[in-house]
This record gives structure tokens, C-alpha cells and sequence, in this order.
């Protein structure tokens, strides 16, 4: 996988081009501040980063999209993304084309037509990074994943301030947890696990999961058979107490006790007939009229037997006092007029006077009043009667309604009652039914021991097969190689301690110069020309090896400024412009050219079609080295975004 192309599109259509040679040194050189450093962040976010890390300034500003067309054997891809929408710091939308022969699309052709993922999945594809899991060992907490091209970013960028960093080797190392990415999945990309690794770790996990099943299964089956018959009789036991067997001796043998449970599962429950709670509620709403319509009838019945009582007292009290008047008519009366003679009065007197008729005309009233009263007490023993015999037959009606409540409730809880038996019964029968089924007889019990001698075998075959016992020392094997020729390129940049053999700690991931004294690592090193000659040399031997051995990783390699550790000052090597003239004043020109020598020689003889893009301020005379300048040196302008490009606000 290398880079032809690298596309930049002005938000009013203009195209900026940079084409590269996919194979070989290619140099960029230029003054700083030219775009020189961003185009490795396009490269990035063109292969499925969505983080967007491209600079401030123009190279923002300025550009809508942005392009790169990788090349793969027999066919090339262009991967474009537009910049994010304001404000916004990622961008997973994407744009894919393929063919033999892809050319960049005009702007008008632009369109959103795919997403990272897809990119990811389709580089990887095409790479050819195969189906893989990270090895997590089981003591660990993280998950397991799958390793993409999204794993080679950390070999393929060096930036202007990692490649001299004595700190970090790997471009994103420092980086929380990646890291352990980088260890997880080097180990696949340099096919230390074999293609079909993941197809094997399948069907070994599937073997090893039927085998655990299995052994759990015998375990189970001959503890059952060792209780079978315990458990048999204690079923039929059960069985006997919801009355789906009848109460006896239980049987002797298991085989019969067996028998007798299996015809038991045939058992089938007693219809049950739906529950008549609406009849109970109806019957209950009558009831509580009845009561209702009796409380009323004896409240009336109460108040006339009270009116009667008053009134007895009434007549009672009226006859007394109308016998008392009564007595004026035993006055004796004077034979010849009539009157009434008061006794011990001298002379008649006359009954005319007021006294005489208050007396006279009370006496009539009272007997008005008492005839009047005695007329209508008839009428009140009959209205009294006629209550009482309402009340008594709204008792026999309640009495009937309670009755028939009565025997509502208790149809339904017979009916409850019903359903609970079954419901017992069919828990009893579903025990039993489980316990038949668990049940292995001794032919089963060898037939699942012979599949366990085959599982067994199985896996230990395909053990064998995923090369889980070697691949340790197969990884230690091609970090070896790469760790020796890294002491090749070391010695080659004349770095410090390049007498000694030189070796790439995976595990700490850093360059150790293995002294008889005791090892070197990196960061107990100094001088930044040192720093850059271990950066490279571990690189370069890491794509030495991936290269010519076709391994799953893309065969470049982005180069940030590696000459400034030769310059006098960080100040005069940013103000070189990329001339030749202020290359040979200002900088050590011999380790300069030697540096280029050797990427050269690197990426033309050494590495399979492999491709060296670096980004400079240095420029030399020597022909192979302007062979390699992609573009006339950026003097801004001309430059990676031409000046005359309009901005958005």
C-alpha cells in the first residue's frame, strides 16, 4: 500500500495536486510554515481517522475537502473527506472510489458516499491484515479486538518532534492505553499468528466448550444413576400425596418404579369449570337491599308502635280528666226550671255564665277528641300488622339470598380448590417428566464417554494447530532479526554506542544499545543526532523485515524534518528555505548526505517497493537527491494551499 496522490479541494472548486513516486525516496523540502508537516495528518485522516488534526491556519481555513489515492498491487483507491462542519473537531463521512486507474474526482463529483468504518474495513481488507483477535490472556480485564490498519499508524508517521524524541519511539505511544495497543497487535501484523489463526481459535473455543458440556453431562448423568432410585420412590411419594397414584406399597425394583413414572406422565387434569364470581357479586348486592329494606320496615314499625303508645296515654289521661267534668251533670237540678243547683248554694244558679259554659263546652271537646281517638286505633294495629308481616318476609328472602351466597362461595372454592390440585399435580408431573429425561442408562453413559475421548482429541489437535506453544518464541525470533539490523543503520549514522549491539525492547518499546557493562536504553542516551539515528534504525528495520516478507503493513513511511538535529540552532534550521546554498552554509552537509544516502539506498535497493516520503528545510546538489523533490522547495508561495484560495469566515 503506497501513496500516489494527495488531493486538496478550495471551497470554490479549485484543485491542488501533489503526486508522489510510490516507490523510492520522496523528498518535500521548503520553508517552515509552508504545510510541509500537515501532510502527514492527511494521510491519517484519509485512512479512517476521524479525529480531525490538521493544523490551524490555511490549511483549515482554506480547503473543503481533502484527498488521497493509495496504490495497491493491480488497483488504487481514493479515499476523500470533507473538513468537519464548524465548530466541530471530527468527521466520520467519507468518500470511496476504486480502479485500475483512479483519477481525482472534479468538486462537483464529491459526495459523501461512505464513512471510516468502511475505509478501516477496506483498507484492511486490501492490505491484507487477516481476521485476528488481540491474545488477552484470561487474568486480564481489557477485551479482546481485532487489529486493522488503524494499527499502523504508529509505524508509518515519524513527526518533527518524535523523530528525535529520546522519550517515545512510536508516533502515539505516549498516548493513554496505546501502548498496549501497540503490543496486542504488532505481534499479528508481523503474522506471528498464522492466516487462518482466527478460524482455528474458533473452532478450538467451540471444542473446548462442547468438551466442558460433555464432562458436566457424565458427572451429572452418574451422580443420577448413583440416587436413581431414591429419587424414583421420593417422586412416587409425591405423586401419591396430590393423588395422581394410588396410595400402596411402592414398587421394589427401580425398573418399576421407572415404569410407574413414565405412565404417570401420561396424566392429564380434571376440567375445571370457570369461576362464577359475578353471580356472588350479584348475589351479595341482593342481600345488602334485603338488609337495607328491613332496616327501613323496622324503623317504621318502631315509629307506630310509639305513636300508639302516646296515644294510649292520651286516652288515658282524656278519660280522667272528662269524668272529672262529667261530674257537673251530678248537680241536682230544681224540678221546675231546670237549672242546676250548686250544693250549698242559697239560690239556682245559672249555668249561662262563662265559668259555666268553659266547662260545658271543654267536656264536649274532650269527647269529640276521645271518640276521634278511639277511631282510629283500629287503623293503627292494622297498618302495624301489615309492617310486621313485611318485615317477615324480607327475612325469609334474606335468609334464602344468604343461603344461596352461601353456596356460591363455596362452589367457587371448590372450583380454586380444584385448580390447585391440578396445578400441584402438574408440578409434580413436570419433576417427574425432568427426571426421566435426565436419566442416562448405561448404554447413553458410554456412548458420552466415547464422544468425550473424541472432544479430547480434538482439542488437542487444534491446540497444536494455533500454534499457541510457539508463538511466543516465534515473535522473539522475528524481534531478533529486526533488532539486528537496526545496529546496522545505527552504526551507519556513526551514532553513539553503535561499537555494541543494538535491540528493540517490545516490551518496554524502546531501542536498548546492549552493552557488556550494562544495557543502554534509549532515554539514558543523549544528543539528539543519536535519538534520530535509533528512531530510524527501528523503523527501517521494522519495515525491512514487513516488507520483504509481505507482511500486513502499508510499505511508507512519513519522515517530519530528520535533518534539524544537524543544524547549529533549532532558529537557523527553521529559516533555512530549502535552497542548496543555505543547506551547505549552515548545517553539518557530510551527515546530512549521509542520512539521505541511506534513506535512498533504503527505499530503492533494500525494501521491496517500499516508499520514503520526508519533509525537509534541507536541499542537496547531488542528483539522486533532486530526483527524489516531488515539488519545486515551498517558498510560500508556492506551497501546499495556493496563496490566492479564499477562506471561509
Amino acid at each position: 500500500m503506497n501513496i500516489r496522490d494527495i488531493i486538496l479541494y478550495s471551497h470554490s472548486g479549485e484543485l491542488r495536486r501533489i503526486e508522489f513516486k510510490i516507490k523510492g525516496l520522496n523528498i518535500i523540502t521548503g520553508r517552515s510554515s509552508t504545510g510541509k508537516s500537515a501532510l502527514s495528518d492527511i494521510v491519517e485522516y484519509c485512512m479512517g481517522q476521524s479525529d480531525f488534526n490538521i493544523p490551524e491556519g490555511p490549511i483549515r481555513d482554506k480547503v473543503s475537502w481533502y484527498g488521497v489515492i493509495y496504490q495497491f498491487p493491480g488497483e488504487q483507491v481514493l479515499v476523500a473527506k470533507p473538513a468537519p462542519a464548524s465548530n466541530a473537531s471530527s468527521c466520520s463521512k467519507a468518500m470511496i472510489r476504486r480502479g485500475a486507474n483512479v483519477e481525482p474526482p472534479l468538486f462537483d463529483e464529491l459526495i459523501q458516499n461512505s464513512d471510516d468504518a468502511t475505509v478501516i474495513s477496506l483498507l484492511s481488507d486490501l492490505l491484507g491484515i487477516p481476521a485476528n483477535r488481540t491474545d488477552v490472556p484470561k487474568e486480564q480485564s481489557r477485551a479482546s479486538y481485532a487489529a486493522t490498519i488503524k494499527h499502523t499508524y504508529y509505524y508509518l508517521f515519524q513527526k518533527q518532534g518524535l523523530i528525535a524524541n529520546k522519550e517515545q519511539l512510536f508516533y502515539r505511544q505516549n498516548e493513554p492505553f496505546l501502548p498496549q495497543s501497540i503490543k496486542d497487535t504488532l505481534p499479528i501484523l508481523l503474522g506471528v499468528a498464522p492466516d487462518n489463526r482466527l478460524e482455528i481459535d474458533s473452532k478450538l473455543r467451540t471444542a473446548r466448550r462442547e468438551l466442558k458440556i460433555a464432562l458436566k453431562q457424565l458427572s451429572d448423568a452418574q451422580q443420577f444413576n448413583e440416587q436413581l432410585n431414591v429419587r424414583a420412590l421420593g417422586l412416587l411419594s409425591e405423586a401419591q400425596q396430590v393423588g395422581i397414584f394410588a396410595r400402596g406399597s411402592l414398587p421394589e425394583t427401580t425398573n418399576v418404579a421407572l415404569d410407574i413414572l413414565s405412565e404417570i406422565t401420561r396424566w392429564k387434569p380434571s376440567p375445571v369449570p370457570d369461576e362464577d364470581t359475578r353471580r356472588i357479586s350479584e348475589l351479595e348486592d341482593d342481600v345488602v337491599a334485603i338488609r337495607k329494606a328491613r332496616a327501613a320496615a323496622n324503623e317504621t314499625l318502631r315509629a307506630t308502635r310509639l305513636f300508639a303508645e302516646k296515644e294510649s296515654g292520651f286516652t288515658t289521661e282524656a278519660q280522667e280528666q272528662k269524668s272529672r267534668l262529667e261530674s257537673i251533670h251530678a248537680l241536682p237540678t230544681n224540678p221546675v226550671t231546670g237549672d242546676w243547683q250548686w250544693p250549698f248554694a242559697p239560690e239556682n244558679l245559672d249555668l249561662d255564665t262563662p265559668i259555666g259554659e268553659f266547662l260545658i263546652q271543654e267536656l264536649r271537646s274532650l269527647d269529640h277528641e276521645l271518640k276521634t281517638v278511639v277511631g282510629e286505633r283500629p287503623h293503627l294495629e292494622e297498618f302495624s300488622q301489615k309492617i310486621e308481616a313485611e318485615i317477615y318476609e324480607l327475612n325469609q328472602k334474606l335468609r334464602i339470598k344468604e343461603e344461596e351466597l352461601a353456596a356460591a362461595i363455596a362452589a367457587n372454592a371448590a372450583i380454586a380448590e380444584m385448580g390447585n390440585r391440578n396445578a400441584a399435580a402438574a408440578r409434580i408431573v413436570g419433576r417427574i417428566s425432568l427426571f426421566l429425561e435426565t436419566y442416562q442408562p448405561e448404554d447413553d453413559i458410554a456412548a458420552l464417554k466415547k464422544r468425550i475421548e473424541e472432544l479430547k482429541k480434538q482439542v488437542t489437535h487444534l491446540e497444536k494447530d494455533s500454534g499457541a506453544d510457539d508463538s511466543e518464541e516465534r515473535l522473539n525470533s522475528i524481534l531478533n532479526i529486526i533488532s539486528n539490523r537496526i545496529s546496522r543503520y545505527v552504526a551507519e549514522l556513526e551514532a553513539e554506542f553503535s561499537e555494541f549491539s543494538f535491540r528493540f525492547d517490545f516490551n518496554k518499546l524502546t531501542v536498548v544499545a546492549d552493552r557488556p557493562e550494562r544495557p543502554v536504553p534509549m532515554n539514558k542516551t543523549g544528543g539528539g543526532a543519536n535519538h534520530l539515528a535509533y528512531h530510524l534504525g527501528a523503523l527501517l528495520s521494522l519495515h525491512y523485515f514487513t516488507s520483504n516478507n509481505q507482511k500486513p503493513l502499508p510499505s511508507f513511511l512519513f519522515i517530519d524534518q530528520p535533518t534539524q538535529v544537524y543544524f547549529p540552532s533549532e532558529q537557523i534550521y527553521k529559516a533555512v528555505s530549502g535552497s542548496v546554498e543555505e543547506t551547505e552554509r549552515d548545517s553539518d552537509l557530510e551527515k546530512v548526505r549521509v542520512l539521505f544516502a541511506m534513506l535512498n539506498k533504503f527505499a530503492t535497493e533494500e525494501a521491496k517497493n517500499f516508499q520514503l516520503i520526508v519533509t525537509e528545510h534541507a536541499n542537496l546538489r547531488d542528483e539522486w537527491f533532486q530526483d527524489s523533490i516531488v515539488e519545486v522547495p515551498w517558498t510560500k508561495p508556492p506551497a501546499l494551499v495556493p496563496e490566492e484560495w479564499e477562506g471561509v469566515s
